[in-house]
């Protein structure tokens, strides 16, 4: 079956003066998914939710949504509503009558807001706090609220510019759980801006990473985590070792990087590698085996335990395998135990599959 595109962006620039602040986007953005935008600060993905919203104009480039062009049309005459991290709720009214509120602008019948009011309400379960005021709800409540009153309008797409990060770790986290529920239930399109990894993972059907302005990669979590593109992609998702060298051949989609004469480490290529290019080996932490028995398809290398941090499920080490190289390796507590695995000072064997880490050229 084909994919419906709720969001089209064609070679969009938006430049603020000299500064360009999204440069030459070009994505598309399926109608039901939960879409992230993810980045660092600065990185241009608010000014692409913006818009796709309408509270900004394209410098170049055009914007569809459903299909129609966009890109030019103020905020109102898109078929889009907005959640922002500041809910914007009015304090003087309540619960029921900030819903309401851009339903009765639109004079739509007394009868069809206490209606879609009431549905929107219990959508996010509210529907018996239609009459408290906004301070009277905790900060997840108001959270609900904001995204009753986005969604009593019917719009097509969601966009979300950073909802939860006005609350609290444990209850961002719960509501992250919740949003995505949401999301599958109404069954529209969520279009989401975060710079935090670990929330974009966990909702997301697909991922957007943008860096100065310029998208680098999209794909599911388990591409953008697992297959990283660049090296600021790997770098900015999760956290990963680098073992710098040069690489000494190529083999298909496999290239061998030598980190000194006796250490020499395969990996998986990113494009247009070459022999001669300097480059590094990224491996993740939990990708690493400790005193693993050698086998085809494996990095080993040697190297000494210089600390070990037992973290409950975990253990993380730091292991020394060059006078300037150490990697952390994350180790699962799968076993009870009591006592250190590997104390300071031991000498381990360190392993992972070439399938598991890549060559980045620098």
């Amino acid at each position: 079956m084909v994919e419906q595109i709720a969001v089209e962006l064609q070679d969009v620039v938006k430049q603020f003066g000299s500064v360009t602040a999204v440069s030459h986007v070009t994505l598309q953005i399926y109608d039901g998914e939960f879409f992230s935008l993810l980045g660092p600060s600065g990185c241009g993905k608010t000014t692409t939710l913006r818009l796709i919203a309408g509270f900004e104009m394209p410098t170049q480039g055009e914007i569809y949504i459903g299909g129609e062009p966009q890109g030019y049309l103020p905020a109102h005459q898109r078929p889009v509503n907005t959640v922002f991290q500041h809910y914007a709720l009015f304090p003087h009214m309540s619960v029921f009558k900030n819903v309401a509120f851009g339903l009765e602008m639109q004079h739509v019948s007394s009868a069809d807001i206490a209606r879609r009011v009431n549905e929107a309400l219990e959508l996010v379960d509210l529907g018996n706090m239609g009459e408290r005021r906004p301070k009277q709800l905790s900060g997840g409540q108001q959270q609900r609220v904001a995204l009753a009153r986005a969604l009593v309008n019917h719009p097509k797409v969601l966009l979300l510019d950073e909802p939860l990060g006005a609350l609290d770790l444990k209850l961002r986290k719960a509501m992250q759980v919740e949003l995505k529920t949401l999301q599958e239930r109404v069954g529209i399109t969520f279009v989401y801006v975060t710079h935090d990894q670990e929330e974009a993972l966990t909702m997301s059907d697909r991922i957007s990473v943008m860096n100065q302005g310029v998208l680098l990669q999209v794909g599911t979590s388990e591409e953008i985590y697992e297959a990283p593109g660049s090296r600021f992609v790997s770098d900015f998702i999760g956290e990963t070792n680098y073992l710098d060298g040069h690489i000494s051949a190529v083999r298909q989609d496999h290239a061998e990087v030598v980190i000194e004469p006796d250490i020499r480490l395969w990996g998986r290529a990113t494009p247009g590698l070459q022999v001669g290019n300097r480059a590094s080996v990224a491996v993740r932490p939990e990708k690493i085996f400790l005193n693993q028995p050698a086998q085809d398809g494996f990095n080993t290398v040697p190297g000494i335990v210089e600390s070990e941090v037992y973290v409950g499920s975990l253990t993380t080490f730091s292991v020394k395998i060059t006078s300037g190289n150490c990697l952390t390796v994350r180790q699962q507590n799968v076993q009870p135990r009591l006592g250190g695995v590997a104390p300071p000072g031991t000498q381990v064997t360190l392993s992972w599959s070439i399938d598991s880490c890549k060559a980045f050229s620098d």
